[in-house]
């Protein structure tokens, strides 16, 4: 009997499952964000950083998401403890940071530069709470977990021809097979789902779900009408016109591949939300990459599988970035920033089932500890969605 596939995972106290061990240092705003930075390098490898430009003057709406989305990540699974950078007169509650991490048996703690007295005494206490954290968790041991804990974020970026025709076909085997498995998928980037949204609503595990989803995609449409667009029959990026797509509609297309084609769509979250149940999931983000990958990170995915025709090197500070290409061209252009070329399926001279288990396999590999190319040079992108102005 062939064994079930699985990974080294750190598991936590709450039940979780990471595929990393960072200690995230969170600033609550962005006044706090330089500090968060240095606390991070004076407690390397594991320390990150959260650097961002909000937490304070925004709107309701903007706010919650801001709050959510750093909630979110204190409670992620590749999270093992947390340092909270305050400032003291924002909006977002650095309490409520702690809470978010402590509620998942994280150790937390939290630093306040005004009550402090300033950058460099702030600096140098968090710093030594992020040194100590640094420690408790470079003791930890990776063990044996079933692939059923795995949730994957499903991106494309900087698509072309080769998009819809390689990498996200195979990328979609892997989400057959995951959710098969008894995994989880998340798809974000309501626009480039738009034009092949019944495609997806046709695979909904419920009526209400696929109706969830084209209530989305309407909104996203109305919004950009409001705004004098109409962005159905278009192609609003100069990027993937130079690499041979016409319309969103072919976008999408292609871009809905990633999703697989036979696993079900259980469910439609909003920005960062918690990804609540096994099988694929539509989580409701922009298509700008990097705010796509954050919504989604923050969700839970524990890892990223994201295609490119172009290239792209985007990262984040807490979950590994696998680059998968089907554009030979630029698997030799930009090998510094790719993980897996499969442009052999392009050429036919690679099968589609085998470039999917290349990339089942390195899935795995990088849950297990495998760092990404995005991870060796060092890109820990991260951009919270904003919808109002700030005031």
């Amino acid at each position: 009997m062939t064994p079930r596939p699985g990974f080294y995972g750190y598991r936590r106290a709450g039940g979780q499952v990471g595929t990393r061990n960072h200690v995230l240092v969170v600033p609550t705003v962005i006044c706090a964000s330089v500090v968060a930075e240095r606390v991070a390098a004076a407690a390397p490898p594991l320390a990150v950083a959260l650097p961002h430009l909000a937490g304070c003057g925004q709107l309701g709406p903007d706010m919650r998401i801001t709050h959510d989305t750093l909630a979110a990540y204190c409670g992620h699974p590749n999270v093992g403890a947390v340092v909270v950078v305050a400032l003291g007169c924002e909006q977002v509650i650095a309490q409520s940071l702690a809470e978010a991490a402590r509620r998942e048996g994280k150790p937390a703690e939290i630093v306040a530069i005004q009550a402090e007295g300033g950058t460099i005494r702030t600096t140098e206490k968090a710093g030594a709470i992020a040194q100590a954290f640094s420690g408790l968790l470079a003791a930890q041991e990776r063990e044996w977990c079933d692939i059923s804990d795995l949730v994957l974020s499903l991106k494309c970026g900087g698509s072309d021809y080769t998009s819809g025709l390689a990498s996200n076909p195979a990328l979609g085997r892997v989400t057959d097979r995951l959710v098969d498995l008894g995994g989880s998928a998340v798809l974000g980037e309501i626009a480039e789902i738009m034009g092949a949204e019944h495609l997806l609503a046709a695979r909904a595990a419920t009526a209400a779900t696929g109706t969830q989803l084209i209530q989305v995609i309407t909104r996203v449409e109305t919004e950009a009408r409001s705004l004098g667009l109409d962005i159905r029959g278009t192609q609003p990026s100069p990027g993937n016109i130079r690499g041979g797509l016409t319309t969103i509609e072919e976008k999408s297309l292609g871009a809905t591949h990633k999703g697989g084609e036979r696993a079900a769509l259980e469910d439609v979250v909003g920005y960062a939300a918690r990804i609540r149940r096994k099988g694929l999931t539509v989580m409701d983000t922009p298509g700008l990459d990097v705010e796509s990958v954050t919504g989604m990170v923050g969700g839970g995915a524990q890892l990223v599988v994201f295609t490119t025709g172009l290239g792209t090197p985007t990262g984040n500070p807490v979950a590994p970035v696998i680059k998968i290409t089907g554009n030979a061209r630029t698997a030799r252009q930009m090998a510094d920033n790719t993980d897996l070329d499969v442009s052999g399926i392009m050429s036919d001279t690679e099968t589609l089932d085998a470039a999917a288990d290349r990339l089942f396999d390195l899935v795995l590999a990088v849950a297990s500890g495998q760092e990404t190319s995005a991870e060796r040079l060092g890109h820990r992108e991260f951009a919270i969605h904003r919808r109002n102005p700030t005031i």
